[in-house]
Order: C-alpha cells, then structure tokens, then sequence
C-alpha cells in the first residue's frame, strides 16, 4: 500500500502521504483527500438521481436549471482540458498520474453531474431549486481549488512566461472557480413552489396523501416508493414528508397513509399468487376449472358422487409452499446476496480495528497508516449499514406478498368451500389460520436467511481460533456442541408447550365467540359465572403451558449467558494440558471469539424452532385448503328438461350433511345426521309452493340442497337461470354490521322508489335482490300475525308474486293461496298436493274463530298497516341509532397510566427486583470487561504478535448485550516492564479473579432471568382476569353496539401480545437499555475526549427518535384500527356463507376483503418503512461515533496521550454502537407498540359501561314464592337520546295467572323483559316482585330467581347435558324426563345421549325445544316465553302448549305470542302498542269488544 502511494505522489515509502510539506498542505494530500474523495462522493450521489422518472405534468423548469447544467459540462471539459499542459509539464506541478487520476475523476464526476441535472429538470423538481443535498455536494471540492490557489500564488508561477504550462494550468483553475461561483449563483435562483428536501413526491405539496380505497390510482405520485432516485431509496427520503405528518399528529385516518408500490398492492400480488397456483395445478394434469381457489365460477372441487377422487387429488396435489415458492422464491432467495455481502462486511470491523490498534502501540508506522485504518473503518461500517438495512426492507417487502396472498387465499376458499366440509374446523379455528398461522409463516420468511448465516458466521469464527490456539479449540468446540442437543431438547419441549397452547387458546377463543354472540341468553339466565368459569379453566390451560414455555425460555437466556465462560475454561485447560504456555494475548483473543461463537449456537435452535412452527402453520393452512370445494357444475345438470316452463327439477337425489371427505369413513352407526332423499319435484315458474312438516323434519334440509350447500351422493338437480342466483331469506336472519340500508342492498344500486316499495313490503324481513328463484325459510315465524299478514300479502304475494317461491313455515294458516304443498317428514316427500289435500294432514290446522263479520270495516285494517310502517319505520331509525359505533383509536404518546397499569400488573417489588437484577447483571459484565482491560495495561507481551492472532477479536455487535467476554483486543502496553516468560502465576491470579467476576454474573443472569419470566407471567394472568370480569358483567347495550370480532380481538390478538409479545420485547428492551448505558460508562472512561462528539450526536439521536416515534406509533395505531375489520367481515362471511353464495356475491364479498387487506397493508408497510428509515439513520450516527473514536485515538497517538488498553476496550464498544443505538430504539418503539395492547386492554376494563352489582336487600331463599308482579309506571329506553321504548307502563300479574301479550312489532313486548330482568336499567318507575323492587335486588340473584324461554335458541359447545344444566344440579332421570316432555327423547337418543357433542344437527325448532327444556327445569314462579315456538309445526306446539300447561300449574307464565292461537286460553290478554298498555283484559273480552286493538288483530290473522 505504502509504494503504490509513494509511486502515485512520488514521495518516500516510509510516508507516503505528508499532510504538511514546506509550511502548506502537502500537494498529494490536497489532490487525494481533498479533490479525488469529495469528487467521488458527488459522482455517487449525482449517479443516484439518474433513474429518476418524467414528470409528464409538462411544466416548464426553472432558468435555473439550464445555467447549472450548462456550468456543469463547462466544468466537466476544463478538467479534461487540465489534463493536457499537466502531461507537457510533466513534474512542473505534480506527477503525472495523480494528476490524471484527479482530473479524470474531476471530469467523470462532472458529467455524470450535469446528466442528473437534466433528468432532475424533467422530474417533478423541475419548478423546484431540486435536492438541497446535491446543491451543497458541489461545495465539497473547493477547498481543495482554493488551497491550489493560495499555492500558485506563493510561489509565483501564477503567470510566469518562464512556465508557460503552469500559467496555463492557473488560467484554467481560475476559470473552474468562475464556473462553480456561477453554478452557485444560479442554486439561488427563486423557486416557483415549495420544495420537500430532497423528496420527488411533490404530490404532499398538496397535503393529498392517497385516493380513497377502491378508486384506481391514476396519480403515481402519490404511491409510495415508485419513481424515486436510488439515493431517496437508500435513505427513505420520500418517507420524510409521512414522518413529517405523523410528528404533526396529522396521521388519523389509513387514508393519510401512502398508496402501496404497485408491487405490493394486493390485487397485483394475488393475481400472481393465482396464476402459480394454476400453473401448478396445470402440472398435475388437472382442468383449471375442478382447481381449488382459483375456479371461475362459484366454486371449485367436486360435491356429487360421480367424480370426486379426480378433483380430490388435484386439490392435495397443489401444495401452498410449492406455490409461493413459485410465486415469490426468486426474489426471497436473491435476497441472500445482500445477507451474504453484510456478513463479510461485519468482519472487516474486527479486522480493521486490530490494526489500527497495532498502529497505536507501535508507534513506528507512519500517520498515514493510522489515517487508512481510520477511513476503512469509516468504509467498511458505511457500507455494511447500508447492506443490512436494504436486506431488511426488501425482505419485510417479501413478507408483505406472502402476507396477503395467506389472507387472500384462505378468504377465498372458505367462500367455495362446501359447507359439509367446512363445519369440520370451528369458527375461531378458521379465523386462526387468518391471524396467528399467516403471522407464523411470515416470521419464517424474516428467519430464514439465518438458518444459512448462522452456520456461516459459525465456520469462519473457529478457523480464527483455529489460529489462535491450534487443536486446543477442540475443547471448547465439543463442549459447544453437546450444547446444540440441549438447546434442541429445550426448543423441542418449547414447541410442544406451544402447540398445547394454541389448543387451549382456540378452545378458549371459541367459548369466547359463543359467550358473546348468546350474551344476552347468558344474562338471562345468569350464567355468566359458569361460563367465567370455563373461559378461566381454558385460560389455567394456557397459563400452565406459557410458564412452562417462559421457564423454558429463561433457561435458554441463561445458557447463552453463562456458555462462553465455560467454553473459555475448557479451552484454556485443553490448551495448558497440551504443554503450552498461557498467555494474555491468547487469553483475550480466545474468549473474544468464543463470544463471537455463543450467537450461531444459541440462535440456530430458535432459529430452527420458529421454522418448525411455520411447518406446523403451513401444515394447518393446508389441511384447510385441501377441503373439498362446492362445485356446481358437478351438483346441477345443465340441461334443462323439455318443458321450458320448469323453474326447479330434482329426481332421485339424495343428500347428506356429511362432508365428500368423511362419507367413504362414516360408519352405518352414526345415525345422528338427517339423509334427505326426494324421489321426484318439479316447481313450474312463477308458482308458490308451501313446504310443511314437523321440526326436524328437513324442510330447510331441502333449501339448502336447492342452494347447493349440501353433499349430493346421487340423483340429478336442474334450476332454471341458475348463474342467477337465488333470493335466500334464512331461518335465522343473517346481519352484517353495517347501516340497515346496506343490509338490504346488498350489495346494489340504490334506487329510491324501489328502496321505498320494498321495504314497505317486507316489512323489512326481505333482502332487496332480484332474483327468479326465492327460498324463504320460515320468514313468518317471529312477525306477529299482522306483520305477518302484511308480509304474506304485500310481500310474497305481491311483489313477488310473478316469481318462483319456495315458503317453509309451520304458520299454516298462511298457506291457504299457495299453489302447491309438500309434506315433508323424516328426509322424505311424504305427500304433495293443493292446499285443500295436504292442511288437513297437518293436525291442529287452527280455524279462526268465527267473528263477527259486520266488524270487518276497513278504515281501521289501512289504519293497522300505516301504524305498521310507521312503528317499523321509527325502529328502523331506533336500531340505527344503535348500530356501528366506530372503534376508537387513542392519539398520540401511549399514556403513563398504560406504564403504570403494567408495572402494578406485574407488581411493585417483584417490577423493582427485576431492574436490580438487571443493574447487577450488567454491571458485573462490564466490569469484566474492564478486569480484562486492566490485564492487558499490566502485562507486557513480546512485540511480535502476528496480525492474525487479534484478528477476529471482536464479536458481532449483537453480541455485547449477550455474551459475558465483552469485546476485547490483545493490546500491549507499553508502559509496563517486561515480564518472564514464566507469568503464569500472574495469568492464573489474573484468571481466578476473571473467572469470579464472570461466576457472579452468570449467578445475576439466571437470577434475573426467572424473575422477569415470573413477573410477565403474573401480569398475563392479573390483565386477563381484569379483563374478562370486566366483559361478564358489562351492559347488554355495550355488546349491541360493539362489533363481536372487536372485543374477540382484545381477548385473542391483544392477550397474545400481553402474554408472549410483550415480554419478549421488553425483555430485549431493557437488556439493551442497561447495555447502552454500560456502554456509555466504558467510552467516556476510556476516552474523555470523545464526550465532544457524543454531545451533538445525542441531541440529534434523541430528535430522530422523537420524530420517529410519534409517526410509528400513530401508523401502529392504525395497523391495529384496520386489523379488525378484516377479522370482523371474515366471520361475519363464515356465518352468512349460504347467503352470500346463494346470492351470488362471492367476487363482491372477495373484493371487500381486498380492500380491507389492502388497508390493513397500507398501514403495516408504512409502519415497517418507518423503522428502516430510522434504522439508516442511527446506523449513520454509529458510523459517525466510530470514525469520530478512531479520529480520536489517531490524534491521542500522535500526542503520545492515553492508555491503549483502555481505549482499545473503548473501541472495541464503540463498533457495537450501530446496532446497540438501533436496537434500543426499535427495542423501545416495539414495546411502545406491544403496550398499545395493554391500552386496548385497560381501555376495556375501565371503561365499558356495567351493569350494577351492589345488592341493597336480602331476600328469602325461596323469593318470590307467590308469583306476583307490578309494574308502576315504568319508563325506559335503551340508550340517551332515543324515544322511550316504554312509557309509564303500569299493570299487575296475580299469582299463578296466565297473561298473554300481544302488538304489533316494535310496541314493546319484548322490551318488557327486558325491563323485568333489568337488561336494561329503568329511567323511572318500579318493578315489583312479591312486593320487593326488582331494582333491590342483586342482579344475580333476581335473574336466577326467573324464568325464560328467549326468542334466539342460543346453545353453545358441548354436551346436550351441559346446555340443560350448566351447573350440573340435576339427576340424569331428571333431565331425561324433561327431555320427553319437550319431545326431544327421540333426537338425543339418536344422537348418543346426554353427553353426546351438540353439532349443527339439532333444526331452529329442535334448539328452541332445548331451551324450553332449560326453563322447565327451573323451579322459578314466574316464566317469560318470548316467541318460543315460532319455529314449530303445529302439532308440536299445540303439545308444548301443554306441557307448559301441565309443569307451570300454578306458576305466573307471561307469553309474548305472534300466533294468538297458543294465548286465546290465557288468563288475561296484554295489548301493547307503541310503549304503553293499550288493553288489559280476558281473550274472550276482548275479542268481543267493538273496536278492540285485540279484536283487530285476531281479524287480521283470520284474513
């Protein structure tokens, strides 16, 4: 190195590069360092601006730009020109090649210069001055020109005719000077708009951040990252205006975010995602149309029973890894490239370092010397930050695809996915998939690299200590392998504790789901207890299995802790066995790179463990999508029969609810599940046919096998139109949550008149669908009879009364017009004819009472109808109010209390001795260090060490948090007299004390370990209880107004956090925390001056960090805010699955979940973005800080100042600080973030609004033992702001009386129990029971002490036992004697008993049977039925009537009916009507009484 510079500058070879010749700058100093580097750096930066993209706005440049592109080629052909009188003169000046090298770089650099000028003038920088930064690069070379200058000035060659090419080179520079004052002037120029610094989207210019979602972006401005320079990508300099905003707090909305790189947008990375998935498809030489996911209609796969094996395989035959192998492996793998180039940079640190260190104690090489370590330092820091932080960008840009392909794909298949098939995986389980398995799987993608690099590293560091102690490394080598065994075992039973976990967690989601969509159900009958008991049994489950697994993991910390000292043990004894002499320099050296070894070792298994776990998630994932899907080709015939008229034909077909997959396994036992067999039905077009039977009987069997939801095992089904569709309307009404005029839209225009009309005729019970074909399952079951007159006749006979309908009800009375019955029992058509055949078969066919006919006066029935619109109409309006209140998101810093709400979680002094564990750990660790330090400065060693011995004595950055030897170098003193040979007393006293220190850190580390693994665990249990108590006894509005998928997300995603995230962040946190500040300590002692530099660097370190903050947590913020609606609508899809097909929405609801996605995607790019445009920024402030220290030390050498053991250790600190400064923020920032959790938690259980719980009477143990109950003047609504829903209701109810209450929709019937089991809380008014106020009462207690029959049969998972009797009080005679009365023997038997799992087996009305059970078994005096035998046949209500009868002899019984038939024998009729009591009397009163509401009525329904 030292004679090629001496041959370039022409000096001698001992310093070749004098920075001070004859009282000026040396002139091979001031062309290498201050011309040829600053030129360099110009050319670099200029180059990246050339790929920068047209504007095509067409807006003209400034006049600018013209003068300093016009200087520029100027400058560029001076240089050029330079060259010619510098070769004449030869040695007049300079030699001749440094020459040429200074001029040649000079005009390169210029040309490319003026190049970028003109691509920056047609980009958006054209009306703008362009980059500041490139501006103030042109100012690099002119000290150099002007120490030339003063030169030629000095010694008056500047215009002697003597040296005529000297006087031309002096005209030449002058007019170089000239050029770059009139580039300078022409910077000036006034700009035409504002200018973001060095940005190129100038689209913020107008504060317009993106385009609303699903409007195509036509305007590239606006989308992230596409178009810029390479050095705005390098540095994320178009992210500054987004930081910029975020400080502002101006980022509320995901609208405020950047458009994703048209890369990255879900759209584009889908349709990729696809195309694999057929081109693989394709392989297995299977027709794209039978291929699973990706089939143009409906669905794909195979329902009959004709082919199912061929299409069954194709689906098995793709695999989900094969495919996103295919669709993103090349760019995944390539990334290694960038992995591979940042590994070898890392070694150049170690390596550069030694021999600046060597430089310092020898003090015989030249400065120049000392100045080359110091830019290679410089060099090589720069450059590996740069490497490290693109591999981590483009990588998290990987895992954005495989992100949203995961999401897209899973959507996309439980919307083909036949439902037989689907009812194999739960709810929550299929949500999981979506959350936790597609977090897993992206995890892998960022671990991947590692599972090769580690190994690297690994190879590299024992060759290094190969050199240093021979075969003695062996040693240590065995010892740390019989570590992998051990880590493995320990990552093994981490990895069944986790998967245990997950179990339990799914298990525990789902009970949560059921709790919370039967909330009101479980109110009722307060069971609130028992299901806070279960969810807690789930929850000990899960706790149990984390503290295994954080135990487990507290292990592994102190292993990577304590390993190295063992190593180090065990290779010097190996080492001294051997006959060789112990030596400091050998001491040091080895256990730097034995720390440098702990990294790979304790790395891989987690490393290998995190790949597991994806295998485990990709093998879940696939099961799933090997599912068979519905296909309709396949399940129709598509020819149509002669008769054009034939809306829907089936002959022979049979139809099973179980899944194609289990049909070949099932055995002929398992009798539970309904086969449905129709021999022969035709349905001409435009015809009403009625189907009838008793529950259970199969009548919504037989929708869902026209809809194509069932398993088809034989037979032929043809429907008229059938790409169509169908107008569903289901048993049990499918909401999304969104406004009510979405809900009926469905997905269409709106259209004012035909909105009107509609809901007008439906009563709002219809969807608004044109369609041919209209299945309505039992859509009159829970209307009173005037609404449901009202429905049949504007309704079913009315709007649609030119289309085909399929009617299932068991409200006979309203098949009278039908053109045709079916009599459907046990799966088969029994019989099938015209009304006047088949009513008389279905027994207690009611026959109305014959009335009076002269009351038959119209005014009052138009009357009824307005009243109707008019009371659905303002409780449309009443519901609206209620719905859809938009999820919060907190503003800016995670507040103290979040901080506090933690710390008192974990507790005060258990929180306080984890930080003292973590004072002494660190401390001991440094002090270590400083023992080793002091060792070096003590003992003298021979002069000669070789380069190599030192010259991989550092570890990896990572490394100083973690690993005991710190980071040393074989540095010799001095200043300290030589020892003898024989200094291994010294070494052993030097050893003894080394080995103590380092005893009593490994002792704090395990120490420390436990504790903070105990806390975590403590506070994961204290916020899940807060959290769940707070849940059970929150307020029945509070669950109506919040979406489920939003609470389940707090108990799912947010309690993930708080249980594994969490820790594990902070954990990191505040290793690192105590880490820096160790750090710290060390620099300054070692090297006072340094505080000079550390200053400013720490004032600009703490605005970066502020600046970055705020931005990542708002873009946090609203990652989370756009997560729960992709998890919302994904349920909300599975539960309204046979809808959405049946209508034909799939495409639409397929593009919701894009947009959604895409949303969501937005908002965690932007987020990740952040953290690397901070990354580059501190990893410049770690650059800065090591060059500063080598700067430093160079000049402390130079004044023959300081210890160089001391600063070799600070040193030796100071290459880590890149990653420690990184670490510790992002360490931060992710804890800020993991707290977000807590917030949302703690948000949760302070503020949902409770129901009371104080108790102000005792009552007796067996209140109300008569049955009485008053209502005096009870008002009510369910929220401020909305109209009384009662209003002064006041009446009494007798002991053992039975009442009726009947009115039309929306008057308040069932708001009365609502009242009485107080739901919701009275505004005045008084409730009595017994005499006692019910408000007295604990609420408990007085629900417990009633009973009710709800209008939703709610059961949840489990055994038929446990819906009956939760708290198991009851014999099993018992329960089977109720059982009978309920007519439900039959099933259960056939089903497998009371503990046979409840499926979907059970029908609407067999569930509603199941819940009269539960009623039955109470012993309560007073009974709410609230429509309970809406979805019955006839003949079973007429029986349940009687039961009733028989097992409430006695009892109060209080019956809100819509068919009146089952209240004409009651006691006494209530008649409500809008909020107050119209009429109180007995039926037969009141069906007399001129112009009774009653009467009415009873009038309507004989219609």
């Amino acid at each position: 190195m030292e004679s090629i510079l001496a041959g370039l500058c022409g000096t001698s070879p001992e310093d070749p590069l004098p920075v001070w010749v004859h009282g000026s700058v040396g002139h091979c100093f001031n062309q290498l360092t201050l011309n040829v580097i600053p030129h360099v750096i110009l050319a670099v930066v200029s180059a990246c601006f050339l790929g920068t993209p047209r504007s095509g706005s067409g807006v003209p440049c400034r006049s600018g730009w013209g003068c300093r592109i016009a200087t520029s080629f100027l400058l560029a052909g001076l240089f050029l020109a330079d060259t010619i009188p510098a070769t004449i003169s030869q040695q007049e000046l300079g030699p001749v090649y440094l020459e040429v090298l200074a001029n040649g770089t000079a005009a390169l650099t210029w040309l490319v210069h003026g190049l970028a000028l003109l691509m920056l003038c047609r980009s958006t920088h054209g009306p703008t001055r362009g980059p500041v930064a490139l501006a103030l690069l042109t100012l690099l070379p002119l000290p150099s020109f002007i120490i030339t200058l003063v030169w030629y000035c000095q010694s008056g060659t500047a215009w002697s005719p003597s040296h005529p090419a000297a006087s031309s080179r002096f005209a030449i520079l002058c007019l170089q000077l000239a050029s770059l004052l009139a580039y300078m002037v022409s910077c000036l120029f006034p700009t035409a708009g504002r200018q973001d610094f060095l940005s190129i989207n100038s689209s913020w210019q107008q504060d317009q951040l993106t385009s609303e979602p699903g409007i195509p972006v036509l305007d590239e401005q606006t989308v992230a990252e596409d178009g810029e320079s390479w050095l705005s990508r390098f540095f994320y300099i178009w992210m500054n205006p987004l930081m910029k905003r975020g400080y502002q707090g101006k980022l509320n909305r995901p609208q405020d975010v950047y458009v994703l790189p048209r890369q990255l947008q879900a759209a584009t990375v889908c349709d990729r995602f696809y195309f694999c998935w057929q081109k693989k498809a394709a392989l297995h030489h299977v027709e794209e149309e039978t291929v699973s996911l990706t089939s143009p209609i409906l669905a794909g796969g195979d329902g009959s029973s004709n082919a199912p094996d061929s299409s069954r395989c194709a689906q098995k035959a793709v695999r989900l890894f094969s495919v996103l192998h295919a669709a993103f492996g090349l760019r995944f793998y390539s990334l290694g490239l960038l992995k591979l180039a940042g590994n070898l940079l890392g070694f150049s640190g170690p390596l550069l370092l030694n021999l600046l260190v060597n430089f310092m104690e020898s003090r015989q090489e030249p400065l120049s010397h000392g100045v080359l370590y110091a830019l290679g330092l410089f060099a090589g820091s720069f450059l590996s930050a740069l490497l490290r932080n693109q591999f981590s960008y483009e990588m998290n840009k990987v895992t954005l695809m495989v992100r949203a392909a995961l999401i897209s794909a899973i959507y996309r298949k439980a919307l083909r996915v036949s439902s037989t098939s689907l009812s194999r995986f739960t709810v929550g389980e299929i949500v999981n998939f979506m959350s936790t398995d597609t977090d897993r799987l992206v995890n892998f993608c960022l671990s991947f690299h590692e599972v090769w690099s580690l190994p690297f590293q690994f190879a590299i560091t024992l060759y290094l200590l190969y050199q240093q102690v021979g075969v003695a490394f062996l040693g240590g080598l065995i010892l740390s392998l019989l570590l992998v065994p051990i880590n493995k075992i320990l990552a093994n039973y981490i990895m069944m504790n986790s998967k245990e976990m997950l179990k339990h967690k799914d298990t525990r989601v789902k009970l949560m789901t059921e709790f919370l969509s039967g909330i009101r159900v479980i109110k009722y009958y307060a069971w609130e207890k028992h299901f806070g008991t279960r969810i807690n049994a789930c929850r000990a489950k899960e706790l149990q299995k984390l503290r295994a697994m954080s135990y487990l993991d507290a292990v592994c910390v102190y292993l990577w802790a304590a390993l190295p000292v063992v190593i180090s043990i065990a290779i010097f004894v190996t080492y001294a066995l051997l006959g060789h002499q112990l030596t400091a320099t050998k001491v040091f050296t080895a256990l730097a790179l034995v720390g440098m070894l702990i990294l790979p070792l304790n790395s891989f298994p987690w490393v290998l463990y995190g790949t597991l776990e994806a295998k485990v998630s990709l093998d879940r994932i696939q099961r799933f999508l090997e599912l068979m899907d519905q296909d309709l080709e396949a399940y129709y015939a598509l020819d149509g029969p002669s008769d054009t008229a034939t809306a829907m034909e089936m002959q022979c077909a049979a139809f099973s609810w179980v899944p194609v997959e289990e049909e070949s396994t099932r055995q002929p036992l398992s009798t539970g599940t309904l086969q449905l067999h129709i021999e022969d039905l035709s349905v001409r077009k435009g015809m009403l046919l009625g189907v009838v039977g008793k529950v259970g009987s199969g009548k919504s069997s037989l929708l869902a096998a026209i809809t194509g939801e069932l398993t088809k095992q034989g037979g032929r089904v043809y429907i008229c139109d059938l790409e169509q569709g169908f107008g569903l309307a289901t048993q049990e009404p499918w909401i999304q949550f969104t406004t009510i005029r979405e809900n009926i839209l469905f997905g269409r225009e709106y259209d004012a008149r035909l909105y009107e009309e509609v809901v007008e005729a439906c009563a709002l019970s219809e969807d608004l669908n044109e369609k041919e074909l209209y299945l309505l399952d039992d859509p009159l079951a829970a209307v009173d009879a005037d609404v449901a007159n009202h429905i049949m006749q504007k309704c079913i006979l009315g709007v649609l009364k030119h289309k085909t309908r399929i009617l299932c009800t068991h409200r006979t009375e309203f098949l009278e017009k039908a053109d045709a019955l079916l009599l459907i029992d046990n799966g088969r058509i029994v019989k099938t004819g015209t009304p006047a055949d088949i009513l008389p078969l279905v027994e207690a066919f009611p026959k109305c009472k014959d009335m009076d006919k002269k009351q038959k006066d119209k005014a009052p029935n138009e009357q009824g109808q307005e009243e109707a619109i008019e009371t659905e109409k303002e409780e449309s309006i009443q519901t609206n109010n209620l719905i859809h209140k938009e999820e919060e998101k907190k503003e800016g810093a995670v507040a103290f209390q979040v901080y506090k709400a933690y710390w008192l979680a974990v507790g005060t002094w258990l929180a306080l001795s984890i930080l003292f564990s973590l004072l002494l750990m660190q401390a001991s660790r440094n002090i270590s260090d400083w023992w080793l330090s002091y060792w070096i400065s003590s003992i003298s060693q021979t002069a000669n060490t070789s380069v190599m011995s030192c010259s991989a004595s550092l570890p990896s950055p990572e490394l100083l948090l973690f690993s005991i030897a710190g980071l040393v170098f074989p540095i010799q003193a001095l200043d300290t007299p030589p020892v003898p040979s024989n200094g291994s007393v010294d070494v052993n006293f030097y050893l003894i004390v080394y080995g103590s220190i380092a005893g009593a850190n490994s002792l704090f580390t395990i120490l420390r370990a436990f504790l903070f693994a105990y806390g975590t665990l403590h506070a994961a249990t204290v916020i899940h209880n807060r959290l769940l108590q707070r849940a059970l006894k929150a307020t029945v509005t509070f669950f109506d107004t919040t979406p489920t998928g939003r609470i389940l997300n707090r108990f799912s995603s947010d309690l993930y956090c708080v249980d594994e995230s969490l820790p594990f962040v902070l954990n990191i946190f505040l290793a690192n925390m105590y880490g820096f500040l160790g750090m710290l300590v060390i620099i300054t002692y070692g090297l006072p001056w340094i505080g000079l530099v550390l200053l400013p660097l720490a004032v600009l370190y703490f605005s970066i960090q502020r600046y970055y903050r705020h931005t990542s947590r708002e873009l946090k913020r609203l990652y989370s805010v756009t997560l729960s609606p992709i998890y919302t609508h994904f349920s909300e899809t599975l539960s309204g699955l046979s809808s959405i097909r049946a209508m034909r929405a799939t495409q639409r609801f397929e593009l919701e979940n894009q947009l959604r996605l895409e949303q969501n995607q937005r908002c965690l790019f932007a987020s990740n973005t952040a953290m690397e445009w901070l990354d580059i920024r501190l990893q410049m402030i770690g650059v800065a800080v090591v060059t500063a220290i080598a700067g430093i030390a160079i000049i402390q050498h130079q004044k023959q100042l300081g210890n160089p053991g001391l600063v070799g250790l600070a040193l030796s600190y100071a290459l880590s600080v890149t990653s420690l400064l990184s670490d510790l923020i992002s360490s931060f920032t992710h804890t800020e973030i993991m707290m977000v959790s807590v917030e949302r938690t703690e948000e949760y259980t302070t503020d949902i609004p409770m129901e009371p719980q104080d108790r102000l009477v005792q009552v007796a143990a067996d209140w109300p033992s008569q049955g009485l109950l008053e209502f005096q003047e009870v008002v009510l609504a369910y929220r401020a702001g909305l109209p009384n829903a009662l209003d002064g209701v006041s009446f009494t109810v007798y002991p053992g009386e039975k009442v009726g209450i009947v009115g039309r929709t929306g008057s308040g019937k069932s708001t009365l129990f609502l009242a009485l089991f107080r739901m919701v809380e009275l505004k005045s008014g008084r409730i009595l029971l017994d005499g006692v106020d019910s408000q007295l009462v604990g609420l408990e207690e007085l629900r417990s002490r009633l009973a009710i029959i709800p209008q939703d049969p709610f059961l949840f998972s489990g055994s038929i036992r446990e819906n009956l009797d939760p708290q198991g009080k009851w014999t099993d005679a018992e329960l089977h004697e109720v059982l009978e009365q309920c007519h439900l023997q039959d099933a259960v038997t056939q089903m497998g008993g009371l503990d046979s799992e409840l499926g979907k087996s059970l029908s609407v009305g067999q569930r509603q049977l199941v819940c009269l059970a539960r009623a039955l078994l109470t012993q309560a005096k007073v009974l709410c039925i609230d429509e309970a035998t809406a979805s019955v046949d006839q003949k079973t209500d007429q029986l349940l009537q009687q039961t009733i009868r028989q097992r409430f002899a006695g009892k109060t019984v209080l019956t809100i009916a819509h068919r009146l038939n089952t209240i004409l024998d009651s006691d006494r009729v209530l008649v409500m009507q809008a909020g107050r009591v119209a009429e109180l009397d007995s039926p037969t009163h009141l069906s007399q009484k001129d112009g009774s509401l009653f009467q009415h009525l009873l009038h309507s329904r004989q219609q």
